[in-house]
């Protein structure tokens, strides 16, 4: 295995670490009159490069994404992941029973099979991480950050490359 792709392996570990447990996200689309956020449930999937989100047609972030693909999507919990990637909609029943459950029937007040419902995979391609070190180590950065001073040499924020 070449060191490109361990560089490639390590980064995409890194980042299913650091988003392993946390159920819900906030994803960022491009709609005309600029970027949108909202909360939504990623998949319980390994993160392997990809995300994947159940959605359906008849909302706004459907058609943000098929008018501009990339999107942002972010974990917060004990760190704070921004990743960086290209959506598309993926219509695949097989897919969308694997992903589905009882909480999702109940909240979209439908079934897996509907052709109104659909999948959003995101393919990430860089995620900034900001690890949650001590106290006194976040203090320090942030003094840093706001006064303009380097933190290069903090390990605190760290941006990895997954394509």
């Amino acid at each position: 295995m070449s060191t490109l792709n361990n560089s490639h392996q390590e980064a995409v570990e890194t980042v299913r670490k650091l988003i392993k447990g946390i159920d819900t996200a906030m994803f960022t689309t491009i709609s005309p009159e600029g970027l949108v956020s909202r909360p939504m449930k990623t998949q319980e999937v390994e993160f392997d490069g990809d995300l994947w989100f159940l959605t359906k047609k008849d909302t706004s972030k459907f058609d943000e994404i098929l008018h501009d693909p990339r999107v942002n999507v972010v974990y917060a919990d004990k760190s704070y992941v921004s990743i960086r990637g290209v959506a598309r909609i993926v219509d695949d029943v097989a897919k969308k029973k694997e992903y589905w459950n009882p909480g999702y029937e109940a909240f979209l007040k439908t079934s897996y099979d509907d052709p109104e419902v659909i999948l959003i995979q995101v393919h990430a391609e860089a995620a900034e991480y900001w690890k949650s070190g001590n106290l006194a180590e976040k203090a320090s950065y942030m003094f840093k950050r706001i006064t303009n001073q380097d933190t290069e040499d903090s390990n605190l924020n760290q941006t990895v490359e997954l394509e």
